[in-house]
């Protein structure tokens, strides 16, 4: 007797919707320890360079901003200041925002029976993700 597979070939699985938010899902993840262990490499270097103490370092490590830095002993923070740390921070802030938006909507999806329901919520998550991307990132370039 010869046992069947239990898994399906993408080509026979197909391409759909939900495939593509599983690989987001995964995608997300890795682009957030990505944007993470780029701001730990800068506050390991910046720390050393101007001896911040580990509290301060991991305050920049999780959000690489400016205003993060002002409480501490830095003589200058035109460094920190830059395009790129900002771009950091944004990239960050994006992905963190659409992963935790996607899984609320998974989670949602679990508990929402209805179609018209779903869509609503969907709606709803989608609205609130770029009303508050707009303002995180407006805040992250103006302060």
């Amino acid at each position: 007797m010869t046992e069947k597979s239990r898994t399906l070939s993408l080509k026979h699985r197909g391409m759909n919707f939900e495939m593509l938010m599983w690989i987001f899902t995964r995608l997300s993840a890795l682009a957030m320890y990505a944007f993470f262990l780029v701001g730990l490499a800068g506050a390991f270097w910046m720390g050393a360079r101007y001896h911040m103490n580990f509290a301060d370092v991991m305050r920049w490590a999780f959000t690489t901003n400016v205003t993060h830095v002002q409480s501490t002993a830095l003589p200058s923070l035109d460094p920190w200041a830059t395009w790129f740390w900002k771009l950091v921070a944004s990239g960050l802030y994006l992905t963190a925002s659409a992963h935790g938006i996607h899984g609320m909507v998974v989670i949602a999806d679990d508990y929402i029976v209805s179609p018209g329901g779903r869509k609503v919520v969907r709606l709803l998550s989608m609205v609130f993700m770029l009303a508050f991307s707009v303002m995180g990132v407006y805040v992250l370039w103006t302060s």
